[in-house]
């Protein structure tokens, strides 16, 4: 399973939008249970703003105001950059493992994030539906390569709503390669 990086450390959030104390326990909880194997993503907007997304000190804005300036940010030769070297990267494990005999559940992002929204991002000054920039390019990349995985969006906040959508992609991973085995 292809997790964004704050699945699994939500220390990497934006201030104020972190909802656990690490990673979202019971997401991964379900996967240690499961024995799925876990490719963390690096964080785009951690690599290129750093984790304070060089807001200004002493600076109180609201979320909104925070994600529309990461979000405008993001658009910068260097973050393209950034998202597209971390896009590469994950496609070739991904790509990798399937050469070697491994199944890909899919891809979880964070709905919402500029980066790594699913159902949900963040432009224009709003929550928009669709793809973040780095969920883009990622299913670009692997689109390219020929291989279709299934996207899922989840929100820390809502981790009864998590764990759902996670089991969901397990189960049907699970019901995939029974049929396939049929």
């Amino acid at each position: 399973m292809i997790l964004a990086h704050c699945i699994l450390n939500q220390n990497a959030k934006l201030d104020r939008c972190a909802h656990c104390p690490g990673p979202i326990s019971e997401v991964l909880g379900l996967l240690l249970a499961e024995g799925i194997g876990i490719v963390q993503m690096e964080c785009p907007e951690m690599l290129y703003l750093g984790l304070d997304r060089q807001t200004e000190r002493g600076a109180s804005p609201s979320v909104a105001a925070e994600d529309t300036r990461i979000a405008r940010r993001m658009q910068e030769p260097g973050a393209r950059e950034t998202i597209a070297r971390i896009a590469g990267n994950t496609a070739r494990q991904v790509a990798d493992y399937l050469r070697n005999g491994f199944s890909v559940i899919g891809i979880v992002g964070i709905n919402g994030s500029p980066s790594c929204g699913v159902e949900a991002t963040w432009r224009d000054d709003a929550e928009l539906a669709g793809y973040g920039e780095l969920v883009s390019e990622l299913d670009r990349q692997l689109r390219q390569a020929g291989i279709r995985l299934p996207v899922r969006g989840i929100r820390s906040s809502d981790v009864a709503h998590a764990v759902k959508t996670l089991r969901g992609l397990v189960d049907e991973s699970i019901r995939t390669t029974d049929a396939a085995a049929a």
